[in-house]
């Protein structure tokens, strides 16, 4: 690899390192906010654990699309879940930063993430559809561990990506493992 492409590997990815102060509405088991770049982990980390349960899709392109779904938010940020329908244009918004952040790069990577993050926001493949389906599931898996705000919406979990996570045997007993997570979070509230 010659030292002009390392060079711009390397500004690519001191741009993508703003993900990691992109903050979260979710929180960590310690109370802390969760960035970006930790869900994007966790959610990379969640697909190799259950692996064996997505026979026939691409571990790898799923792996890829993990770690692309969020890029774009590097640039303006995390839209919390519960506030998607007041932004119509995110996925124009966050298409514009990842056209921004991979400018560094030659056109070959640059297409490879433009790819992939477009496949993943159309859900239009068996890899992208377990992608979006996971990323729900970890973003409720978070909610239920983290330490919230006691004003937090627990509820939203019981239907949030539903047209996701109900599409294959594992999503659903995730969901419904979750669900019930989420039931006592909101029991334990009332009961206080």
């Amino acid at each position: 690899m010659d030292i002009v492409k390392i060079k711009e590997h390397l500004s690519f990815l001191q741009e993508a390192e703003k993900l990691k102060s992109v903050l979260r509405s979710a929180h960590t088991s310690t109370g802390r906010t969760e960035s970006t770049a930790e869900h994007s982990w966790r959610l990379s980390l969640m697909a190799m654990i259950f692996e064996d349960e997505l026979a026939g899709v691409d571990m790898l392109r799923v792996l890829k699309m993990c770690l692309v779904h969020d890029l774009g938010e590097a640039i303006h940020g995390d839209i919390p879940a519960v506030e998607r329908d007041l932004h119509p244009d995110k996925g124009e918004q966050e298409k514009d930063a990842l056209l921004h952040l991979t400018r560094a790069l030659g056109e070959k990577q640059r297409e490879e993430i433009l790819s992939l993050w477009q496949e993943y926001e159309c859900a239009a493949s068996p890899e992208a559809r377990a992608v979006k389906a996971l990323d729900k599931l970890e973003t409720i898996l978070q909610h239920n561990q983290g330490i919230n705000p006691p004003d937090f919406n627990y509820a939203f979990n019981l239907t949030y990506g539903q047209e996701y996570t109900s599409t294959h045997p594992l999503f659903m007993q995730l969901r419904e493992i979750l669900n019930e997570d989420t039931r006592q979070k909101i029991t334990g509230r009332a009961q206080r």
